[in-house]
């Protein structure tokens, strides 16, 4: 989100030392509603908020559980009619200390997800986007939205017809033959 609409919520992991727990809670204002939704490529945020607890695990490790919340408007994908959908996700991350990332071109995921290297401020903004980001539908439609197909038939050609599309058609219509 951009800095001019909304506050920056950096909370620097010195601060969280011991049992001591921090509380948060990120409502933007319109002006950051607006940004967000411009950046996520959404029609509107109506309403989000982005509450949890940052607390310390271990010696130096941290986690972060938290609730997303949003009423957001995305565009219809076959007629880009606006379609509301209601968000409400739980949001959870680990920040271990010493962890790095792996260096490789390629290397294996791994099964936890919700960890990450400890770094020395934990941008709760950027968690909301990235935990807003993952949450909303991948392929949204409008109630009757009908599936269109499309094809590309150069002049003179007919269209490829989906049973000769699928690759064991050929021996389906050889077993009819030989069954005959």
């Amino acid at each position: 989100m951009a800095a001019e609409e909304i506050r920056s919520n950096r909370i620097r992991t010195a601060e969280l030392t011991g049992n001591r727990k921090r509380s948060f809670k990120i409502r933007p204002g319109k002006p950051g509603l607006a940004a967000l939704a411009e950046e996520l490529g959404l029609q509107a945020i109506k309403d989000l908020t982005f509450k949890g607890e940052l607390a310390p695990a271990g010696r130096e490790d941290v986690s972060l559980i938290a609730q997303l919340e949003a009423d957001v408007v995305q565009s219809c994908v076959v007629t880009l009619a606006p379609v509301p959908a209601k968000i409400k996700v739980p949001v959870e991350r680990h920040y271990v200390a010493g962890m790095e990332y792996p260096d490789a071109e390629e290397a294996e995921m791994p099964e936890d997800d919700t960890r990450e290297p400890l770094p020395d401020a934990i941008d709760l903004d950027a968690v909301l986007i990235e935990a807003l980001a993952l949450a909303l539908p991948d392929y949204p439609r409008a109630a009757g939205a009908e599936t269109v197909v499309l094809q590309a038939v150069p002049p003179g050609a007919e269209p490829i017809e989906e049973e000769k599309v699928k690759p064991f058609a050929a021996l389906a219509a050889l077993k009819a033959k030989l069954e005959k």
